[in-house]
């Protein structure tokens, strides 16, 4: 069973710079900037701000004439139906004007064909749902700038992962290395007589644990590749290695200048004033529906019995229509004081999200603070943890330590390596995070 083990490590340990040579690697920055090209939720982003603009341009035809081309066939023996039919056609005669062709003429038919022409003059509906259309517009342009902030942030944490899984598995395989060590030195001494066999039982034990969280951390690192290269845009199933590694640095800015500059600059936020600005055109569209409306219209109508798009005689019409809606059954109060309360809900979810900003900012800023002294502390425990078992192994090859103390003093110096590495990280992103709820995370990070 023991040796299957450390077969079955030693090609997992053995395999992985083959495995994962292949793995294309990237800068942070090759990273970010592919993302931003090919991932699937900026890109749908994207097609919703342009499915918005497309909207936009179509509430401005809206100020353009319309024409329309109508093709029309009726039959009827109705008595006013065949004279109408019969005059548009230039067919009427005096045999027409007889009782009994009048009362109960025979069947007839006729093909109409029109073209219409529609233009408003006086419409404050129309500039309404433009301002409308186009604020939506500006929303969408909003959400896309902070879809691209979001999927930067991911990216960045993916990259981090990647880099944390490079170094856990680095101080596992150092593990395992120590553990083999130990093994060898509690071999020799029970060879000399001076330790107990379960001193090397244990050793051995504690090796397999070791190997074991190695495999455990190769397959975290697989992953890893695996998410950056979805986070990028990568086919499913696809690996990206890093080429650099992140380091920290500090934040230019103070906590009041991060939250004026959040105020200022989140798309979200941005979004928000939109949503605002569109409920007020709302309102303005509202009160516009007690003002009439002025549209000009001119047709031209060929009439024909017997075929379509034919031209037995023809005739043209040209005028204006004003239309005032002067009782609705308060229909109109009622979408007023909707539009109006729509509004008053988009200012409160816009104050709202504002001291939602401020406080997400200093909560990132406290955080970021948090990890850079949880760093220092994890940094201080592996220096403590290196130095102790440093001494409790020299104090066990003297045989003035038990094995059970070597081996805890290993898993204190394990646990403070892997503390450190997850320390780090953490810290990395807090500053990451500053950034973005800020809203500056891809300018500072894109360069």
């Amino acid at each position: 069973m023991v040796r299957s083990l450390i077969v079955a490590f030693s090609m997992l340990v053995l395999s992985p710079p083959v495995l994962l040579a292949a793995d294309r690697s990237v800068t942070l920055q090759e990273a970010l900037q592919s993302a931003l090209e090919r991932n699937h939720l900026v890109n749908g982003a994207r097609f919703e701000r342009e499915a918005a603009e497309r909207g936009a341009a179509a509430s401005r035809s809206r100020y353009f004439p319309h024409i329309f081309l109508e093709e029309g066939f009726a039959a009827s023996d109705a008595p006013d139906r065949v004279f109408m039919m019969k005059l548009d056609q230039g067919r009427f005669t005096l045999d027409d004007f007889q009782l009994e062709n009048l009362n109960t003429p025979s069947s007839y038919r006729d093909f109409r064909t029109a073209v219409t022409l529609e233009q408003p003059l006086f419409d404050l509906g129309i500039g309404y749902g433009r301002e409308m259309a186009e604020k939506e517009a500006e929303r969408a342009g909003f959400s896309l700038a902070q879809r691209r902030e979001d999927v930067g942030l991911a990216v960045y944490a993916a990259y981090l992962d990647v880099q944390k899984g490079r170094v856990t598995l680095a101080a596992t395989e150092k593990e395992v290395a120590e553990a083999r060590e130990s093994l060898r030195v509690a071999q020799a001494r029970s060879r000399e007589g001076t330790a107990l066999r379960s001193d090397e039982l244990r050793a051995r034990t504690f090796l397999s644990e070791s190997e074991q969280r190695t495999i455990t951390a190769l397959n975290d690192l697989r992953l890893a590749r695996m998410r950056l290269a979805l986070a990028t845009g990568e086919d499913a199933g696809g690996s990206l290695d890093i080429a650099e590694e992140l380091i920290s640095s500090p934040v230019r800015l103070s906590e009041d200048e991060l939250v004026r500059e959040a105020l200022v600059n989140r798309s979200d936020l941005k979004g928000g004033e939109k949503d605002v600005e569109r409920a007020e055109a709302a309102a303005g569209a509202a009160r516009s529906a007690w003002f009439p409306t002025v549209y000009a219209g001119a047709s031209y109508q060929m009439n024909n019995r017997d075929v379509p798009f034919g031209r037995d005689n023809d005739a043209w019409m040209a005028g204006v229509n004003l239309r005032w809606e002067l009782f609705d059954g308060l229909r109109r109060s009622h979408d007023q004081a909707k539009a109006g309360a729509v509004r008053q809900a988009a200012l409160q979810y816009l104050e709202q999200q504002r001291k939602e900003v401020v406080l997400r900012v200093r909560e990132a800023a406290l955080r970021r603070e948090e990890a850079g002294k949880r760093l220092e502390v994890a940094r201080h425990a592996l220096l403590a943890a290196d130095e102790g078992m440093r001494i409790v192994a020299k104090r066990y090859e003297n045989g003035l330590a038990t094995m059970v103390e070597l081996l805890d003093a290993q898993s204190a110096l394990n646990r403070s390596r892997t503390g450190l590495v997850e320390r780090e990280s953490e810290y990395l992103l807090a500053t990451a995070r500053v950034y973005h709820a800020a809203g500056l995370f891809l300018k500072e990070t894109v360069k």
